[in-house]
């Protein structure tokens, strides 16, 4: 029998919802493009409820124990006294969220030896050291497509969010007070912008498709260049990396999966090529942009040093949103709380309750297929065999990208 080692995050700190916003959820027949959904031989849950939490278990408890199979769920997953330290030595599979990662370094996977295979409930296996993994024999399979509307809509509202200066304007409100001029002062229309995203793969062409209509010029960067045709249909234009893209967008938007080769992709020298004014938008990985200079291109003053030099305070960002951070969860003291013209959330874009829904019911599949025997879905699998594979082989690089991780222990609820 297995040892199931599930990592969710917190439940509300209310306790559970005796009810919820809605009664049901809108059907969809497949993915966009026609992927189907996940296909589970059977479900426990309701879908609509929360399952990613703690108490949720994304439904798997009577699935794993009606086989005989041991499930073990926390949230405790930092520090050498961890719930997560304790259970891993001798779990078969760990089960782990995009949302609160239980980072698979090399260390922990040299002390798992049973450990078969790595399971992230949603989309980003970047928690896991791949390289390790590979090396080790273990399986890192994703639930690919389960969230990527659910991001891209998130994108879309962190966009106008920032452009249109909501977050003050609401503030405002909260605050009893009605200075209209502080208001508009930083607001600004979407139309006529330029916006581009960095990654053109699911979300981030999901992301070109919902700001069409706001009658914007749409740019990309992508390892993979789109097809000609859907270039002609979003209207579209190309750019070979993200330098390129930098300087000819008022809006930027991040959607390039975390591996050794866009770590701190934006950097103090990237962000300095975007226009003074831009927007950086983030729902990919916090580690993607360097966290101190995020904050110095925030921040009023200077304007950025000359070529070659590192830029100065400048306020060359006029805001900044997303919803990762490295580590995660952030620690309290992590400056991209308190930066000022920020629209930050936790990470919570791709944890909608339909996502839910569809990430806890591919992660059924994925051990139903792995318990029996049977073969994963190619577009599941990360690394397979020693070797990047499947969904990773396109999107991925190998190494690691879990160093620092360790931080995350600082956070305390």
């Amino acid at each position: 029998m297995a040892k199931i080692l599930c990592v969710l995050y917190d439940d509300p700190v209310g306790g559970m919802p005796a009810t919820y916003a809605r009664d049901s959820l809108p059907t969809i027949a497949r993915y966009p493009g026609g992927a189907t959904l996940p296909t589970p031989l059977a479900l426990d849950f309701t879908p609509g409820h929360l399952l990613g939490c703690v108490s949720g278990e994304l439904g798997l408890r009577p699935f794993l124990q009606a086989r005989g199979h041991t499930l073990v769920v926390t949230a405790d997953k930092d520090g050498p006294g961890s719930v997560f330290e304790r259970e891993l030595p001798d779990a078969d599979v760990v089960i782990s969220q995009p949302f609160w990662p239980a980072y698979l370094t090399a260390a922990r996977i040299a002390r798992a030896p049973r450990l078969k295979l790595a399971i992230t409930a949603g989309i980003g296996s970047d928690h896991v050291d791949l390289q390790a993994a590979a090396q080790h024999g273990l399986t890192v399979a994703e639930v690919t497509y389960s969230n990527s509307i659910s991001v891209s809509e998130h994108v879309v509202m962190m966009v106008l969010a920032l452009v249109r200066n909501y977050l003050p304007s609401y503030q405002c409100v909260l605050d009893g007070g009605w200075n209209i001029a502080d208001c508009v002062a930083r607001s600004y229309d979407l139309e006529g912008m330029q916006v581009g995203v960095v990654g053109a793969g699911r979300i981030g062409s999901a992301v070109l498709r919902r700001l069409k209509p706001f009658d914007v010029g749409l740019h990309y960067t992508d390892q993979h260049r789109l097809p000609a045709a859907t270039e002609q249909e979003l209207g579209a234009r190309y750019h070979p990396d993200a330098a390129a893209l930098a300087g000819a967008c008022d809006v930027i938007s991040l959607h390039c999966p975390l591996h050794p080769g866009t770590e701190h992709l934006f950097d103090a020298a990237m962000l300095a090529r975007m226009k003074r004014g831009a927007y950086l938008i983030n729902t990919a990985r916090g580690k993607i942009c360097d966290r101190d200079a995020v904050v110095q291109a925030l921040a009023s003053g200077q304007r950025p040093a000359a070529s070659g030099q590192r830029p100065a305070a400048s306020g060359q960002l006029a805001g900044y949103a997303g919803d990762v951070w490295f580590p995660q969860p952030a620690p309290r003291d992590h400056p991209w709380r308190s930066m000022p013209h920020h629209g930050m959330t936790p990470h919570i874009s791709g944890s909608s309750l339909p996502a839910q829904a569809r990430y806890a019911a591919g992660t059924r599949e994925i051990l139903e297929c792995w318990l029996d025997g049977r073969t994963i879905r190619t577009e599941y699998l990360i690394v397979d065999q020693g070797r990047l594979a499947g969904a990773g082989a396109h999107a991925y690089t190998p190494g690691d990208t879990t160093a620092g991780s360790e931080d995350a222990a600082r956070f305390h609820p």
